[in-house]
């Protein structure tokens, strides 16, 4: 068993670091950063500021000393993880938004999990909201699509995809990964890194164990929100799957354009991008693409027999955030 104690024995070594990916959400960040640092487990903390221009920082650092803060001079995204999971000094990383705080406990039964499961990379958490009332859409969408509900020996329903907003990652595999990729970080980021794990032989887990919380549970996203989250979902595409996988991204990409009622500019943004794709291209094993098909035959299948469901989900995004 992992060491649990300074020598002292007056308080546990942090097994895990939690990063807190925040903009512009000072009141948001100060109260989950709040409830972070309260938590038994007493996770490192590390705030990835996406160049906020209110007093996120300032306020941080009065009330938080013992907070790491990571300041960036632009948004990144989701690539404004990367740069505070590099400067993380345990095994494990837990990723959340300025929304978003992980239970009492969950940190530690992650860890527990990650211990005992080597093969494991990424645990995705249950995210529900204060009262556990309701289940984040995204989390349903991904229980219910899991390409094992509990089989080979992992400790949960096994993944080809997570919300990198709520997940307890191997630090070690996500510097291996480079981190999240800049260009995708408004959404697909994490679709590229999950091929990218699985092609690794690694696990991504669903973990009911792991409870996150969120406020508000999910939001709508406009119009532009949803050809970017295509025309990237497209762009993974190309980079990792056989040809005939990446057309069918196209085409649901240009569906999603025409129901947007913007097919001539999204189309030509993503026309844009190919080149990119394309010298990035890398297809992942035959395993994998099983794997991402399963998937998407389970969504179809979702997606008509609880169109309420899957509409939740599509509101919120593939992304989680």
């Amino acid at each position: 068993m992992k060491a649990s104690a300074h020598a002292s024995g007056s308080q546990p070594v942090p097994r895990v670091t939690v990063v807190v990916l925040t903009r512009n959400h000072v009141r948001q960040t100060v109260d989950t950063v709040a409830r972070l640092v309260a938590l038994p487990e007493h996770p490192n903390v590390i705030v990835a500021d996406n160049g906020s221009t209110d007093t996120t920082i300032s306020l941080l650092a009065s009330l938080f000393p013992q907070v790491r803060i990571v300041q960036g001079l632009r948004d990144l995204g989701m690539a404004g993880f990367n740069r505070a999971v590099a400067l993380a000094r345990t095994e494990y990383v837990a990723c959340c938004d300025d929304s978003t705080w992980f239970a009492a406990g969950a940190l530690a039964r992650a860890a527990q999990l990650l211990d005992d499961n080597p093969q494991v990379a990424v645990l995705n958490a249950r995210v529900a909201d204060d009262a556990e009332r309701e289940i984040h859409p995204a989390c349903l969408m991904l229980s219910a699509t899991s390409t094992s509900p509990r089989g080979d020996g992992l400790p949960g329903p096994a993944l080809a995809n997570f919300m990198a907003g709520a997940c307890i990652f191997r630090a070690g595999v996500f510097r291996e990964l480079g981190g999240y990729e800049e260009r995708l970080s408004r959404g697909g980021a994490e679709e590229l890194a999950a091929l990218d794990v699985l092609s690794a032989g690694h696990a991504i887990v669903y973990c009911e164990e792991a409870l996150a919380h969120r406020e508000p549970l999910y939001r709508w996203f406009t119009r532009a929100q949803h050809c970017m989250l295509a025309r990237n979902s497209a762009w993974v595409a190309w980079m990792r799957l056989p040809v005939r996988d990446a057309l069918a991204a196209t085409g649901r990409a240009l569906a999603v354009f025409a129901r947007q009622r913007s097919l001539g500019p999204a189309g030509f943004a993503l026309l844009r991008g190919a080149f990119w794709t394309l010298r990035r291209r890398r297809v992942v094993p035959p395993h994998v693409v099983v794997l991402t098909r399963q998937v998407k035959r389970a969504e179809r299948q979702v997606r008509a027999g609880i169109p309420a469901m899957a509409e939740k989900y599509d509101r919120s995004g593939q992304s989680a955030w």
